[in-house]
């Protein structure tokens, strides 16, 4: 069953797939799903010291590495940090995309996170999820592909710190044991080197890996795993009810 899917994980900013839901693309990609990972900016805004063009070609490179490590292809939809915006410019990127990869499962940022970039993102995911099924609506795009004949299954990775806006608990709907494919985790978030002392100087985050850990720990105490990722599959008018996440992993996921 695995191997017959296609997957893309949709987040803002390089490094974010990594951190919160690659321990399951790792359990995907093994079992043979071709998985995508598409960031909508290229990060251009993480550095207090390169410039922006210089930041980004170092992030889209670094990605690229963390893509390869489970034989993902990496796109960049070519937006600009903190300027992703619910627009029929974005919309169109994001819709072209999940047409051209034509997606059985879809992860994207918690709809309400710390940082309106994953906030946006996630309501374009919502969108073009829904809407790429529907023939009359064009990208604009030179030689589009074609719309879907069935709508994706979406899925919220949790949001940073696993809390809203306003600093309440978000529970996951999901949970994915990533016990054995931590390291791989790991050897990916690894590969975006360049975030480092960003996010020490911006968020005060000492070091990656170990907030990563923290996170995946506390998950998995949730629900009895070592180490986890958490889910909420979005169940509105028209997405499946089913879980197919659920189904393709078995016992990984409760």
């Amino acid at each position: 069953m695995v191997n017959s899917i296609s997957v893309l994980a949709l987040f803002a900013h390089p490094d974010d797939a990594e951190f919160l839901c690659s321990g399951t693309l790792a359990h995907l990609a093994a079992g043979g799903a071709r998985v995508h990972i598409a960031t909508m900016s290229a990060g251009d805004c993480g550095s207090t010291t390169l410039p922006a063009s210089k930041i980004a070609g170092i992030r889209q490179r670094e990605a690229r590495e963390a893509a390869s490590l489970i034989g993902a292809r990496y796109h960049c939809l070519k937006g600009k940090d903190l300027l992703i915006f619910y627009d029929r410019v974005h919309l169109n990127k994001v819709m072209e995309l999940v047409r051209q990869v034509c997606p059985s499962i879809v992860f994207t940022h918690s709809p309400s996170d710390y940082m309106v970039d994953h906030e946006t993102v996630s309501r374009l995911a919502q969108t073009a999820c829904f809407g790429a099924m529907a023939p009359n609506y064009k990208t604009g795009i030179r030689r589009p592909a074609p719309a879907l004949s069935d709508v994706p299954h979406l899925y919220y990775a949790d949001a940073f710190g696993r809390r809203d806006i306003l600093g309440n608990k978000i529970a996951s709907g999901l949970y994915v044991d990533i016990s054995k494919t931590l390291e791989r985790k790991e050897q990916m978030l690894a590969c975006h080197k360049s975030q480092q002392a960003w996010l020490k100087a911006q968020q005060e985050i000492p070091e990656t890996l170990t907030t990563m850990r923290e996170m995946a720990q506390e998950v998995g105490k949730c629900i009895g795993f070592r180490w986890a990722e958490g889910f909420r599959q979005h169940l509105g008018q028209g997405f499946p009810s089913n879980s197919l996440l659920k189904r393709v992993l078995g016992k990984l996921a409760r």
